[in-house]
């Protein structure tokens, strides 16, 4: 199984899972609430925080930016997209406040030009969203961007031809898979999470799981199937406004999930069966033969 590096962190099998928290659009288009969730993130011991990255012209047409949809921005979906977009000094905020603590920083990019945006921030990874898997020339423009950089390919709402081709654009070299569910919130009969042993042997390349469910017990279970990397959406309060946030993690859960994302690597041991050490004692004196 090959491995990559994200940051300089290594990412595969036999190194902990690298955890990713996604703010996405849950900073709700302002920059305190965005440091507030980093906050959270690096308290409960996650690798990195992830945004998402549009040019929101490119990416919706006029007629969709022009259909009604009241939100704290207008009364328009196209007032609410434009609202919820950081631009340079924002990210340039990000970057400077990761930095200071020491938490690392991704985005996912959803056309050409957001690459060329995200990418004068040096960051370490790219991430190409589910709905972006078959946009051919986005996910050739991100490989070109990224050189020896990792990609993140999630692969939601996708069926594992989609996602053939879309490694193959990519090539497998510095290649993470993402299994993916994209229903928010996912319900737990849709998350299928052993498709992730069947990714880890079709690829040969590190599997991760991004989940959209509201439960920890299935991304502790991804891990025990072999995901190396694991992505949830956090906030601080679920009935906060916005789409993504009853589909995300509060400050507690993504707490908990560090943890026992932990504890079941230590609990996974090695595979080999063997007497240990304090089990002597107890076998002395439970067994008569």
């Amino acid at each position: 199984m090959k491995e990559i590096k994200i940051g300089g962190i290594p990412v595969g099998d036999g190194h902990p899972c690298f955890v990713i928290a996604e703010i996405g659009i849950n900073h709700n288009g302002d920059i305190e609430l965005a440091k507030k969730l980093i906050d959270v993130a690096e308290a409960a011991g996650c690798n990195a925080v992830k945004f998402q990255k549009r040019t929101v012209d490119v990416v919706y047409s006029p007629e969709e930016l022009a259909k009604p949809r009241e939100s704290p921005f207008g009364m328009t979906n196209g007032d609410l997209k434009f609202g919820l977009e950081f631009e340079r000094e924002q990210y340039e905020e990000i970057a400077r406040y990761c930095k200071e603590q020491q938490i690392l920083w991704l985005a996912s990019c959803w056309d050409e030009q957001s690459v060329d945006f995200i990418d004068r921030f040096a960051v370490p990874c790219y991430k190409i969203a589910s709905a972006s898997l078959t946009d051919d020339a986005l996910l050739r423009y991100t490989r070109n961007k990224a050189g020896a950089r990792p990609i993140l390919l999630s692969t939601g709402m996708s069926t594992i031809e989609q996602i053939d081709h879309a490694v193959e654009v990519l090539g497998c070299d510095n290649l993470l898979v993402l299994h993916s569910c994209s229903t928010y919130p996912a319900y737990y009969e849709e998350l299928n999470l052993r498709v992730i042993p069947l990714l880890r042997v079709r690829y040969n390349v590190p599997i991760g799981y991004s989940g959209h469910e509201t439960g920890l017990a299935s991304s502790v279970a991804a891990v025990a199937l072999g995901a190396c990397v694991v992505e949830r959406h956090i906030t601080l309060d679920r009935s906060m406004w916005g789409s993504d946030h009853a589909a995300s993690l509060e400050p507690s859960g993504i707490t908990r999930l560090v943890r026992d994302i932990r504890l079941v690597e230590t609990a996974m041991g090695d595979g080999i069966k063997r007497v240990i050490e304090r089990e002597y004692p107890i076998q002395k004196k439970l067994r008569r033969k």
